[in-house]
């Protein structure tokens, strides 16, 4: 999702069908409050969340919205879905009109799941220049072996993409066990990782995001809104 900045003179000339010489005269008459300010000058940029009245009406009032989801298995990381249950449609009782997924997990995985309408916020979760890591608890079929470590550590090659991971950190709890620290996330990254040594992946669990951590309260299919503080957290280092 990208976010929707433009002038204040195009977006109420579109809202209420009217041409952009009639929008100056509102603005010089003191009809337009942006943000609980009177608005003067057309070319003023505004995005999805500014407040904008004319006249006493109200044109465009969405507030940001984030929330963690504590996600089951079988649900599918989308909006909408044919065959699946999905993310979306676990989040009840709120406004979900503009939500989209930051950081998606595949259909079997479990964990935490971030859904939010700022596209600012979320394109900064997701961008590797802002390191924010990622941790999952991953159990394998197969045992695990010391080599893993510095296999991850170094990054792989995936021909395919012809890219290279960044290095990766990987930390052995038991034998088939392991926690995993990613600051991007390729396709089936962690799956395809793991897949180098030819151990699959039986389950993945994401437990974190940068700071925000998954709720031990919430239980699968629960959510919560995020505090300030985990919203603030992405844009700190």
């Amino acid at each position: 999702m990208v976010s929707k900045r433009g002038r204040l003179d195009q977006f109420i000339a579109g809202t209420l069908q009217i041409p952009k010489k009639a929008v100056r005269l509102l603005l010089v008459t003191n009809k337009v409050l942006v943000d609980g300010q009177f608005a003067k000058s057309p070319d003023l940029q505004v995005d999805e969340f500014t407040h904008i009245e004319c006249n006493g009406v109200v044109l465009r009032q969405y507030q940001k919205q984030y929330y963690m989801l504590n996600k089951p298995d079988g649900v599918v990381s989308a909006t909408i879905d044919d065959k699946h249950a999905t993310a979306l449609g676990l989040i009840t009782g709120v406004n979900t009109d503009m939500l989209h997924i930051a950081g998606r997990l595949d259909l079997h995985s479990t964990g935490l799941l971030l859904l939010t309408n700022d596209a600012k916020w979320s394109e900064a979760l997701m961008d590797p220049q802002h390191k924010v890591d990622k941790q999952y608890l991953v159990t394998l079929a197969n045992p695990l072996e010391q080599e893993y470590v510095e296999a991850f550590s170094k990054g792989m090659y995936f021909g395919f993409e012809d890219i290279t991971t960044l290095p990766a950190q990987l930390t052995l709890l038991s034998s088939h066990r392991a926690r995993v620290v990613l600051r991007e996330g390729k396709y089936h990254q962690i799956k395809r990782m793991f897949g180098r040594f030819r151990n699959p992946v039986v389950a993945l669990h994401r437990e974190s995001i940068g700071k925000i951590v998954l709720d031990k309260q919430l239980e699968l299919g629960e959510f919560r809104s995020l505090t300030k503080a985990e919203v603030d957290s992405i844009f700190q280092h």
